[in-house]
């Protein structure tokens, strides 16, 4: 079988993408001593692999794949340069603010110029926006989501979240984008005014706060928690397993030191427990979206078994619509891989009847490392997709 393999160097690591099963590849997991860090896991869907690789693992993995016929082309030369990009760009629109309403929409945030935006949005929308404090994460941070309501009390809710994994910076630079357009559009939109005037909106744009301050400080490439594992030397667990569902199953990983460690037990971090008991506590949530990168793909439950949706076939093909951008849809399971433990398939065995996963740009020529030029067009193209998703569930609430 054909591995298409992408190399990519990162201070001293390679990238590579295959497709092909979980067998031919196990040599590479991520927790061998090459220490291969997927970016796009196997599956038995066909589609590409893509494999982060340490510099001095790069000859061997080669060798290897060339041992068993397997193509493979390289992607990107050199990540550093990418991160070199990708920080300079930052530092640019660092030095263009002037204050803290000038908020460059189409560059990278830290966790802070976003919290302390998230201040100027509610300040210029009193009556519609509020910030609420859901708990602290591991390390202390506070876990915020920006409540969207008109006022009511335990209205029909939909719950939107985005960088549950830390590296997927494009997420939280698009949950930024639409909380201010879902702010902006209120009394302008039709449709958007429809949803607020009888349903409220939640919003949790930096879902693992300790892994995405971890990624601006010391590892870009960090997905998982920063919580500490017992007897392990590795830390985090990968909190789109960590959900009581299908916990533990296919697609997760015991071993801590996995991009995909499930965690001790179901709901032990402190920042998908946050969301649970939230949920629960609000009694009427009715649409579930986390927002994920990459692959171009709008995923339904479930992840750790195998059911179709016009719904979804109707939001990608209004994404499209914008610039062109395809995506693909289906079941977790079905399109991308089995995933035991995930947001959406919780939400749903939990009563949530509208429950999606966005897997947004690109479909691996940039992977975590996309241009900020992308941030404003995968906003504006993902903008239509969601607004389908809420539209329905105010028309079928049931």
């Amino acid at each position: 079988m054909e591995i298409p393999v992408r190399p990519l160097e990162v201070l001293g690591s390679s990238w590579m993408s295959t497709s092909t099963g979980w067998g031919r590849v196990l040599p590479f997991s991520s927790t061998s001593s090459s220490q291969v860090d997927f970016w796009r896991h196997p599956n038995s869907l066909g589609h590409p692999v893509d494999l982060r690789v340490p510099f001095p693992s790069l000859q061997g993995v080669k060798k290897f794949l060339d041992s068993h016929n397997f193509s493979y082309s390289i992607m990107i030369e050199d990540v550093q340069e990418l991160l070199d990009e990708e920080k300079e760009s930052m530092r640019r629109s660092r030095r263009v603010k002037r204050s803290s309403r000038m908020f460059d929409f189409a560059s990278y945030h830290t966790i802070d110029e976003i919290y302390e935006w998230m201040d100027v949005l509610v300040e210029d929308h009193p009556k519609l926006v509020s910030k609420v404090q859901m708990g602290q994460s591991y390390e202390q941070r506070p876990l915020y989501v920006l409540k969207f309501s008109t006022g009511g009390w335990n209205r029909p809710a939909i719950w939107l979240d985005t960088g549950i994994h830390a590296r997927e910076w494009i997420t939280q630079a698009t949950g930024v984008w639409t909380a201010n357009k879902i702010a902006k559009e209120y009394g302008q939109d039709p449709s958007v005014t429809a949803i607020l005037d009888s349903m409220d909106i939640f919003l949790e744009i930096v879902t693992n706060p300790d892994g995405f301050a971890f990624t601006h400080s010391s590892n870009r490439l960090w997905r998982k928690t920063r919580s500490i594992n017992a007897g392990s030397r590795c830390v985090g667990v990968d909190p789109n397993r960590n959900w009581d569902a299908g916990f533990g199953g296919a697609g997760s990983s015991s071993n801590p030191c996995s991009e995909i460690y499930h965690g001790p037990h179901a709901h032990s971090e402190r920042e998908v427990r946050a969301i649970v008991d939230f949920i629960r506590a609000h009694g009427n949530v009715k649409s579930v979206i986390s927002i994920h990168s990459y692959s171009q793909m709008l995923l339904f439950p479930y992840g750790y078994r195998r059911a179709p949706n016009e719904l979804a076939k109707k939001a990608v093909s209004d994404l499209a619509a914008v610039f062109g951008t395809k995506y693909t849809y289906g079941s977790i399971a079905n399109t991308i891989y089995m995933a035991g433990g995930t947001t959406v398939d919780w939400a749903y065995d939990n009563g949530v009847k509208y429950s999606f996963t966005l897997e947004l740009r690109d479909s691996g020529r940039y992977g975590f490392l996309l241009p900020s030029s992308q941030i404003v067009p995968t906003a504006t193209e993902t903008w239509p997709a969601l607004l389908d998703i809420m539209v329905h569930v105010l028309e079928h609430p049931y």
